[in-house]
């Protein structure tokens, strides 16, 4: 079988329906002279076959992995599980379209005890290489073996109590050697030997993110979307680059625009000493924009010079993934970004303006939304809300709270609007998100992959509520001294982060100026489609 390499001798670009989506920009973002780690990529058409568990299939995945780590082994000049120079890679998923989060991922892989010890003598850091030694067994525990996260959540949080920590971030070396060690006692029995085999890890990693194609949450993603006609993902082999070696480091998403309201100004979102699930899981709240410029003073120039590239490149707006290691940019992903239709008709005149798109495409990008219903609802007079946290997407909802998806069907079954509230931004509750007219997190981030997914359906978000105490069980939630039920109205303000307990008064006001100029631009064009409406 084929792979595609992607760095210092990458091959000619290949279409997404081929390698993915994402393989495809990462080989587009190498031809620009982007700082991407070199990578490889399976195919698509290796998919199925995995899938159905065809014996050949085995065979190419098994050939295709030799070929990549050979080749990613000969550019970075580290060898894989070595004990002096470990190779360490990503393994990710990539279908043709962007489907964020809803399929798997597994980092760290190859970190066997070899390669753990090889890190402490290539970097002189012994914390990150435990660091990634538990990372790997929490991800591969997790993905490749499905076993429960909480299993380990609950070893962690034993740990960091023991130390008297504020969280894992606070634990040096030696608690993490533990840690991890706690971590391997929970599933080597299921592990087959593969801990300690870094080609037994990465086979094995590989045939999960194939087979994450048919999770429940993918399918109900694609029937949501539109895109049952997909053949599969492909699997992007990347080498690693570590954000979890110190304050110097860290993860983050970044979009060129506001994917809420398109507004002509980046949006960053970064965890210091972090990998990039610890930003896209909504797990961990950035850091400060004060403690990102002391920290990594040159980085928001940078990465915002990387932005600008980005747009004029693919024509539109960026949602970025990137990790710094030691004060050095690395850019780990690029995809068009999900928005609000309020966002995608002020980003489309805008791009119109600054002559990156003509206005026809303008017109094809927002055909599917109903302009007729574009508006901007606002609070009239409703005080002072009883929590706040990040505004996520924009816009207000109201409805009857709910604490799982279970519950959200239920409610609006009976014909009730409802606001789904949840611990964090998971997407296994996607079908819940669908029914809802808001969504609320106690913790998370504007760049977590469910926030994501809220702005993709235009559904009002509020995350990071860290006053919020929500207990899906008991189907209710504390702030303060106030509690609330499931099925009690409550009502949130996307854009400013704000949670009202009951129903409150709005007022509705439509983007005038905004609407005239696309209906002048259909005028000019003769365009029409079956959302047209005039301003009114």
């Amino acid at each position: 079988m084929h792979i595609v390499r992607i760095g210092a001798d990458a091959s000619k670009l290949r279409p997404a329906e081929e390698i993915g989506a994402k393989a495809a920009n990462l080989a587009r973002m190498a031809s620009l002279g982007l700082p991407v780690p070199p990578a490889f990529v399976l195919p698509v058409k290796l998919c199925a076959d995995i899938v159905a568990g065809h014996a050949h299939a085995a065979r190419h995945l098994r050939d295709g992995l030799e070929d990549g780590i050979s080749f990613l082994e000969g550019v970075t000049g580290k060898r894989f599980g070595d004990r002096r120079r470990p190779l360490l890679v990503s393994v990710r998923s990539g279908a043709a379209r962007s489907m964020p989060g809803m399929l798997d991922t597994v980092l760290n892989v190859g970190c066997t005890s070899d390669a753990v010890h090889g890190l402490i003598r290539a970097t002189g850091r012994p914390r990150l290489a435990w660091d990634c030694r538990r990372r790997f067994l929490e991800s591969f525990g997790e993905t490749v073996l499905a076993i429960d996260q909480a299993e380990f959540a609950a070893h962690v949080s034993e740990l960091v109590a023991a130390e008297n920590a504020g969280s894992d971030r606070e634990l040096d070396s030696e608690a993490l050697a533990r840690l991890a060690s706690r971590e391997q006692a929970l599933i080597e029995d299921r592990a087959d030997g593969a801990l300690e085999d870094a080609f037994a890890q990465l086979e094995a990693a590989a045939r999960a993110v194939y087979q994450s194609w048919t999770s429940e949450r993918a399918q109900t993603y694609r029937n949501l979307q539109h895109l049952d006609s997909l053949e599969g993902t492909a699997v992007t082999v990347q080498a690693m680059v570590f954000g979890n070696g110190g304050l110097a480091s860290g993860a983050g998403v970044a979009f060129s625009r506001d994917p809420s309201t398109g507004a002509p100004r980046p949006m960053i979102d970064l965890v210091l000493d972090a990998q990039g699930e610890d930003v896209v899981s909504g797990r961990r709240v950035p850091d400060t924009a004060e403690a990102i410029a002391r920290e990594l003073p040159k980085l928001e120039a940078e990465l915002g010079d990387v932005l600008k590239r980005l747009e004029h490149a693919f024509a539109d707006v960026q949602d970025v993934e990137f990790t710094v290691e030691n004060g050095r940019l690395w850019i780990l992903q690029t995809r068009t970004a999900k928005r609000t239709p309020r966002a995608a008709a002020r980003i489309a005149i805008d791009l119109v303006h600054e002559g990156l798109i003509s206005k026809d495409e303008a017109l094809g990008r927002i055909a599917e939304i109903d302009l007729a219903s574009l508006s901007e609802t606002r609070l009239v007079s409703s005080g002072k809300p009883a929590t706040t946290g990040i505004g996520a997407s924009g816009g207000i909802g109201i409805g009857r709270a709910a604490f799982s998806s279970e519950g959200a069907q239920s409610l609006s079954a009976a014909g009730e609007p409802v606001i789904l509230l949840r611990p964090d931004t998971s997407t296994a509750d996607v079908a819940g998100f669908a029914l809802s007219a808001g969504i609320v997190t106690s913790v998370g981030a504007r760049t977590s992959h469910a926030a994501l997914v809220a702005r993709q359906m235009g559904k009002p978000c509020v995350v990071g509520c860290r006053e919020l105490r929500i207990d899906p069980v008991a189907k209710r939630a504390q702030v303060g001294n106030l509690t609330f039920a499931e099925g009690e109205w409550i009502t949130i303000e996307g854009d400013a982060g704000e949670l009202y307990l009951g129903r409150c008064e709005t007022i509705r006001t439509r983007p005038e100026a905004e609407l005239a100029e696309i209906a002048s631009w259909r005028t000019q064009s003769g365009h029409h489609d079956r959302h047209a409406t005039a301003p009114q």
